[in-house]
């Protein structure tokens, strides 16, 4: 079978790599001149954290997300497993509490404990939990494994290439354009986040860190040699062109209470984009017209948590056309 693939952002080279291990011929068109180039998976945090995102998520997005550290450690490697911790400060100590209603396969621990897990963090939390089983990649070289991957195996990439549904040839379309496919989704939305990237080499982390507050909880994550994202907002707007003084001032806020010296770190850059998503936030598989077409859309935050379980979905409803999986509507 041929499949057209629009879109390479995390979702469309999942798609499409799930495609191609089941034999299928793939092309992907991309309207951005490079991998990321107008994805916004390539502002992702890049955690691999179902138990953690089960707080404010529903239940498939733990039990589809179990999926993603086995899948991203066979297709690119890289998955850093050293678990996540959540913290809170002494005045959101009732945060860490719901935290742990709302959430399971954590490991309560101590101060202690906390400074025995992140040596940097010793004595300045007094309890946190400790989600062992999950881990994060760096989500710009995983979606540029993913890529080489899959040209590598005799998939063709097609840069700069706007490409309509309608109009893409092939015996299947995917439809893995995010955001642009409202005019065919009139449910989606824009769920604008802004993210830093700094730089300290003064703190050392081996692992996301979840700093709790009642309104905006935020999260710090490692990418080796002093690097670490800081992210992310969650606005209700499709604004993507700015980061705004307040969530600067949030999340560089975060990032000086987990630890202070993060206040000498360098920023070195911030990025903006909007998330595609619906109203219950999950994921839909979509058939429209003659069933040629899928479009395969709403990942809101949950890119590289859920495009493994979603890209094995549109890949079972492309190969059969009797499928029925789950997010699956026609």
């Amino acid at each position: 079978m041929k499949v057209s693939v629009i879109g390479a952002g995390v979702v469309g080279l999942a798609c499409a790599s799930e495609l191609q291990a089941r034999g299928a011929k793939v092309t992907i068109y991309e309207q951005g001149e490079s991998v990321g180039d107008s994805a916004c998976s390539w502002w992702a945090g890049g955690m691999l954290a179902p138990w953690c995102e089960r707080e404010s998520a529903e239940e498939p997005v733990e039990r589809l997300g179990a999926e993603a550290l086995d899948w991203w450690d066979g297709r690119v490697g890289g998955v850093e497993r050293n678990g996540s911790l959540v913290l809170a400060l002494g005045r959101d100590a009732g945060e860490l509490r719901r935290f742990a209603r709302r959430t399971s396969e954590y490991e309560e621990i101590d101060g202690t404990r906390v400074g025995a897990i992140e040596p940097d963090l010793a004595g300045r939390f007094g309890a946190g939990l400790y989600f062992a089983g999950e881990g994060h990649l760096n989500p710009r070289r995983a979606l540029a494994d993913l890529a080489k991957g899959l040209a590598a195996r005799g998939a063709e990439l097609c840069f700069g290439s706007a490409m309509e549904p309608d109009n893409a040839p092939g015996d299947a379309v995917l439809d893995c354009r995010g955001l642009a496919a409202r005019d065919v989704l009139p449910g989606l939305r824009g769920v604008k986040g802004e993210m830093l990237v700094i730089r300290s080499a003064d703190v050392t982390l081996s692992r996301p860190v979840r700093l709790l507050h009642p309104r905006i909880p935020l999260y710090i994550v490692p990418r080796g040699d002093g690097v670490f994202m800081v992210g992310a907002t969650m606005i209700e707007s499709d604004d993507r062109t700015r980061i705004s003084a307040r969530s600067m001032l949030e999340l560089l806020g975060a990032a000086y209470a987990l630890h202070p010296a993060f206040g000498e770190a360098e920023i070195l850059e911030t990025g903006v984009d909007v998330r595609p998503a619906f109203a219950d936030n999950l994921p839909r598989l979509v058939r429209h017209g003659n069933g040629r077409v899928l479009h395969v859309n709403g990942m809101y935050r949950h890119g590289f948590l859920l495009a493994p379980a979603v890209a094995r979905m549109a890949a079972e409803a492309v190969l059969d056309a009797t499928a029925t999986p789950e997010f699956f509507q026609c």
